[in-house]
């Protein structure tokens, strides 16, 4: 079983920042993507981004493209989602995920991803 524990979200004005962490532990083995989900109430949930084992070929929403970065950790097993001139649209609980891929593969939406946190609350504030 995998476990995934996020943190780092909270309130924040408009244009301000924050930055997502996620750590998985447990039964991880191979090689594993990771990613950003949100989902706002009322929504269904959506891809934000995501990034290979490798940590590169990071893939983005449009919608984020540009204010959001998402860096693997060298542990491999940490994951962060740097966001920045933040919108009151991008309010939402976000969610890290995980998913078995190859060592360079960073799927997008269209994928099924295996494992799930259970999310962290960012709201921004006008």
């Amino acid at each position: 079983q995998v476990q995934l524990v996020e943190s780092g979200g909270g309130l924040v004005p408009p244009g301000g920042s924050l930055r997502l962490s996620c750590t998985a532990s447990g039964r991880l083995i191979g090689w594993y993507a990771m990613a950003w989900f949100r989902q706002a109430p009322g929504k269904e949930r959506e891809f934000v981004a995501s990034v290979s084992w490798s940590g590169d070929f990071p893939k983005y929403a449009d919608s984020v493209k540009g204010r959001f970065t998402i860096v693997r950790d060298q542990a491999k097993n940490k994951v962060s989602l740097q966001m920045t001139s933040l919108k009151p649209e991008d309010t939402a609980l976000y969610y890290c995920a995980t998913k078995a891929s190859a060592p360079h593969s960073a799927p997008g939406p269209e994928s099924t991803y295996d494992n799930w946190g259970q999310g962290t609350q960012v709201t921004v504030f006008s």
